[in-house]
């Protein structure tokens, strides 16, 4: 039968049996897509920040400014309400006005 310990913060963790212990240790071994790290593996480890991939958001289309804006507050429901992107979607509403009227 498993022991149990209490952490600082409360929660109360499981520790199993040796012989619990030995079964998952044998089932993990057997997984061969959770193999351990050879020697050669943790030499051509590398930090993530040295593979290339960038940090950060993506780069959008193009360069925005940021503005602060009093918008109708059932105008401003009306585009959250439509989910993600809501406010790319006033984006091309302006867009759309401007080529419509400049």
């Amino acid at each position: 039968m498993s022991t149990t310990i209490k952490t600082r913060s409360g929660r109360v963790l499981l520790v199993p049996t040796a012989h619990e212990d030995a079964l998952i240790n044998k089932a993990a071994w057997s997984d061969p897509d959770a193999q351990p790290l050879t020697d050669q593996d943790w030499l051509d480890a590398q930090p993530s920040m040295r593979r290339g991939r960038p940090l950060g958001r993506p780069l959008g289309s193009g360069t925005k400014t940021q503005v602060t804006l009093r918008l109708d507050t059932d105008v401003l429901e009306s585009f959250k309400a439509t989910g993600a992107g809501w406010q790319t979607r006033i984006n091309e509403a302006l867009r759309s006005w401007q080529q419509q009227h400049v």
